[in-house]
């Protein structure tokens, strides 16, 4: 797999987001309040709304058009939502953060 740079977790606030733009689709990046960081897609999969405009609790987001709670982790919606967002692979080497753009092709085919 090959691995992308996407800048430094320090451009990332605690508890916050950033977008990344690919050909392929958007993809919202979370550092949670514990350092954690995440990418999933930037598509809520109720309404399509932007995730990385959502409130980030813990190692969840909350959309912000309709409150659906969607995993960092798993990208599955929590409580009883049903659906799901495609998680992206995320590598954090000293701060700087990379991810597989290939795992997005792939998904788009």
């Amino acid at each position: 797999m090959n691995w992308h740079p996407i800048g430094e977790i320090s451009d990332i606030p605690l508890r916050g987001s950033r977008c990344v733009k690919t050909p392929h689709m958007n993809i919202a990046v979370f550092r949670t309040g514990e350092d954690e960081v995440y990418a999933i897609e930037n598509r809520c999969p109720h309404k399509g709304g932007p995730l990385s405009e959502g409130i980030v609790h813990g190692n969840a987001v909350t959309c912000p058009l309709h409150n659906w709670v969607i995993s960092l982790e798993t990208g599955k919606a929590l409580g009883a939502d049903d659906g799901a967002v495609r998680t992206i692979p995320l590598r954090n080497e000293g701060g700087r953060l990379y991810i597989a753009l290939e795992s997005l092709v792939m998904a788009a085919e």
